[in-house]
């Protein structure tokens, strides 16, 4: 087990592969996450406004330290085609290794924070 910065992995679901490679890009350039990985279309069966529904959607799964969700999620629901996208956060454990280059390839919320001051009133 590792001390902090906690690991997670971040999931979403889109019915188009250019939105979550929209979302990837940004995720990747902002430094939020280390890694995302899109697989193939699966299908889900959920409930939406009172009808059971089906659909092929693509799946996202994204690498980052727990404290970058909150900015994490706020990218995925700038870009997302969803009114109402799934955003699930799960802790994660990895290996030492895996777990430092994690670290290396995102930013602090340190980081974060002195790239976005608050602002005066």
């Amino acid at each position: 087990m590792h001390a902090s910065p906690a690991l997670i992995l971040v999931i979403t679901t889109s019915d188009n592969l250019s939105t979550l490679e929209a979302i990837s890009r940004e995720l990747l350039e902002q430094h939020l996450v280390a890694c995302v990985q899109i697989s193939s279309p699966v299908t889900s069966h959920y409930r939406w406004e009172g009808v059971l529904t089906q659909s092929a959607e693509f799946l996202l799964t994204a690498k980052s330290r727990a404290e970058l969700f909150p900015a994490i999620q706020t990218a995925i629901r700038s870009r997302h085609n969803y009114e109402l996208p799934e955003i699930l956060v799960l802790r994660a454990e990895a290996s030492e290794d895996y777990h430092r280059w994690v670290l290396r390839e995102t930013k602090s919320l340190g980081d974060l924070r002195d790239e976005h001051p608050p602002t005066a009133l």
